[in-house]
């Protein structure tokens, strides 16, 4: 049974990640995630990207990625052709995080074009750096082009964990959202957005990025590249 769900109710595609646990992004996540990103899309659907209660995702699979470092590789690769996807994706693509958002959850909040969290005691943040992983090239770029100038060390380099309301100063989320107020948010950011221009919102976000494409591709592509991973 697929950890990933996808629901389309009026234009909204709501894709729900939930393993029962900390929603780790492996391999069969990623191909069910672009799954349900192909049938919103074929649809010409609004994405609400959400988790389990308490969870957004802890980050990718650390069995998986333990499994040999060209696994680990490839796996990292899923994960930033994903959020690429949602960056280059021609309907607007939400984050609604109802809870912890670690890692490679972190980065998919980023890639969204509007993201929210709920308020509680969540962690949220990159916490790479402290769990002795190198930082890839794609999340390097991510941070930089995403996160303000002042907060880059902090997350990237640093990997401080931060609050809901503190990630949102970090530049993670656009929006804390009550507890109470939690599903009705979501419907109305649903809403919001389906009041926007649909070939207007496409061409902007593709021409507004495009010169990032080309900076996170090299990424994606350097990373894959073992020859590449410690050069200064």
């Amino acid at each position: 049974m697929s950890n990933v769900t996808i629901n389309i109710i009026k234009g909204v595609a709501t894709i729900t990640i939930d393993d029962g646990k900390a929603n780790a992004l492996g391999s069969i996540v990623w191909a069910d995630l672009n799954a349900a990103m192909d049938k919103a899309e074929s649809e010409k659907a609004i994405v609400i990207i959400t988790g389990r209660d308490g969870v957004m995702s802890g980050g990718f699979d650390l069995k998986e990625m333990g499994e040999g470092p060209q696994d680990a590789l490839v796996l990292t690769s899923k994960g930033s052709k994903f959020a690429r996807r949602i960056m280059s994706f021609p309907r607007p693509v939400i984050m609604a995080a109802p809870g912890h958002t670690i890692a490679m959850g972190a980065f998919l909040a980023l890639a969204c074009d509007y993201s929210m969290i709920k308020d509680g005691d969540y962690k949220i943040g990159l916490n790479e750096t402290l769990i002795g992983m190198t930082m890839h090239n794609f999340g390097i770029e991510m941070g930089r082009y995403h996160l303000p100038k002042s907060y880059f060390n902090r997350c990237v380099i640093n990997g401080e964990i931060f609050g809901p309301k503190a990630s949102m100063h970090a530049g993670f989320f656009d929006k804390v959202v009550p507890a109470g107020e939690w599903e009705d948010s979501i419907l109305m950011v649903g809403k919001l957005f389906g009041q926007v221009n649909p070939k207007a919102f496409r061409e902007t976000k593709l021409r507004s990025r495009k010169e990032l494409f080309k900076i996170l591709d090299k990424a994606i592509s350097d990373d894959l590249d073992r020859t590449k991973i410690h050069a200064m």
